[in-house]
């Protein structure tokens, strides 16, 4: 069987044509980096933060608590125990769709004082620093709250008016004459 030419030149055409057509896709730009962010939650940042440059105006030795406070703002916590110790905490979060709050950068300024007011130190703590807490997972249990499904669903059938021990008798309780 013979084809006739005008096939054959149309099919090598387009083979010419498809290759011609995927060798210019190496050309195109570059697509965004990264495309998702369109569509992600936006990033939230949380808490007191601290720039570098601020850090850099407090001076350990020489700053006291009322430079701290003009060049920080009010801290965030201060020590349980004494008001020795300030924290500046902050973190940069962001809401990840169907699950919990991802915690993307957290950082606390640490500064701790002496008696007489003056900055005795500070320091940067970040995620190195942080301690994995195991939690316990017991509860405490409550004598008398244990109900199975069906006492929950059914526990208050036939409790509608006072209890039959209440009820009093016409005639009996307090002014009626019982015994007549």
């Amino acid at each position: 069987m013979v084809r006739p030419a005008r096939l054959v030149n149309m099919r090598a055409l387009l083979l010419a044509g498809s290759v011609l057509g995927l060798g210019a896709c190496a050309y195109l730009p570059p697509l965004p980096e990264r495309p998702r962010e369109v569509f992600s939650a936006p990033i939230t940042n949380r808490g007191h933060a601290v720039t570098e440059e601020q850090l850099r105006q407090i001076t350990p030795g020489v700053s006291t608590r009322a430079d701290v406070q003009a060049v920080l703002g009010s801290p965030s916590h201060t020590g349980t125990f004494a008001d020795d110790t300030w924290y500046y905490m902050s973190s940069v979060t962001q809401l990840r769709p169907a699950r919990s709050l991802a915690v993307r950068d957290q950082r606390v300024v640490v500064v701790v004082f002496d008696g007489q007011g003056t900055v005795r130190e500070l320091r940067q703590l970040g995620d190195a620093d942080a301690r994995d807490i195991a939690f316990v997972s017991r509860e405490t249990p409550t004598p008398g709250t244990e109900r199975t499904l069906l006492q929950a669903l059914f526990g208050n059938v036939g409790r509608v008016g006072p209890n039959i021990t209440q009820q009093q008798t016409p005639g009996s309780g307090p002014g009626g004459s019982g015994g007549r």
